[in-house]
């Protein structure tokens, strides 16, 4: 039932008018949700050892940057005490990052297996809080980008 109305939230966005007039509305809240929801089994954060370094990519996260008023994480603990930025919201493409976007928009930089774990909770623009999730790095993944949930 849930990705069937995933599935159909998708489409309705995608009929949407290829040229969006300036006072389109963005997608409704219920889309964002579901890709979150969609989103719980592989990670609301993925992690990557890359280039002597280790990467806890944001991605997933900031591509409903429009409807996201704070992205709230912690490493290693669930404090969540720290915020990771979100990018500018442009209606017109409303899940797409500015070309210009830097790694710094869409991940950390931490030493190699330092993030053991991530604990991540979302602030939607309403100001409604969703669960606080915990994921870990993926076993034997070599350099792809991978979580899985803690819980």
């Amino acid at each position: 039932m849930r990705r069937t109305a995933l599935h159909a939230l998708s489409l309705a966005f995608l009929v949407a008018p290829a040229s969006p007039s300036p006072a389109q509305e963005l997608p409704p809240v219920a889309v964002y949700e579901a890709m979150l929801e969609a989103n719980s089994g592989s990670g609301w954060v993925q992690f990557r050892e890359y280039g002597g370094r280790q990467l806890v990519y944001f991605t997933p996260l900031q591509t409903m940057h429009c409807r996201l008023s704070e992205i709230r994480y912690s490493v290693n603990s669930n404090a969540l005490d720290k915020t990771f930025p979100l990018v500018d919201c442009v209606k017109a493409l409303p899940f797409s990052l500015p070309s210009d976007a830097g790694l710094e928009a869409i991940a950390i930089e931490l030493a190699p297996g330092e993030a053991k774990s991530v604990t991540v909770q979302v602030v939607w623009s309403d100001g409604s809080e969703s669960e606080v999730r915990t994921f870990v790095p993926c076993e034997g993944v070599g350099d792809q980008s991978c979580a899985l949930p803690a819980d």
